[in-house]
């Protein structure tokens, strides 16, 4: 799944996400969103996106990847995104975790923020929001770690959408 924008001057090369729990036709519509079509979205168009069905392939591929964002199905089968958020805080470096849900509603949206997710998206996924959510994600990933240009990327992003 990578694609660079051309045009982009500021281009960081892949950023490697992570799916879990997705059916086949959710993680293809967020894989297909990621694939920079629309490339006023910079900084952040090269995103390679993995797939695990469950937090087992998850906890294997974060041994081995340096991933900044996960996005979770809500109800994994066995487990829950909560269950993802608790193993992802044991890493020296945790991602951020994005929940997704059919049923996204406040009662989510507010227990998933206040437990420590960075942020809910409802499904069907909508291209902007999904964009804007994932990149805001990564900068503030990327911010916490010290790069010096991570905080004004993450306003220019805030006020761009």
């Amino acid at each position: 799944m990578k694609r660079a924008c051309e045009s982009d001057a500021n281009h960081i090369g892949v950023v490697t996400l992570l799916s879990v729990g997705l059916i086949d036709e959710d993680h293809a519509s967020l894989e297909g969103i990621l694939q920079c079509s629309q490339c006023e979205l910079r900084p952040t168009c090269n995103w390679k996106l993995n797939a695990c069905p469950n937090l087992a392939s998850a906890l294997t591929a974060l041994r081995k990847l340096r991933v900044p964002v996960v996005v979770c199905e809500s109800d994994l089968q066995p487990g829950t995104w909560k269950e993802v958020l608790e193993e992802l805080n044991t890493l020296p470096d945790p991602p951020f975790l994005i929940v997704t849900s059919r049923l996204a509603d406040e009662r989510l949206w507010a227990e998933a923020l206040n437990l420590g997710a960075y942020d809910v998206l409802a499904k069907p996924f909508d291209g902007r929001e999904v964009t804007r959510i994932v990149s805001m994600a990564w900068l503030r990933w990327k911010n916490r770690r010290g790069n010096p240009r991570g905080a004004s990327e993450e306003m220019a992003l805030a006020g761009g959408m």
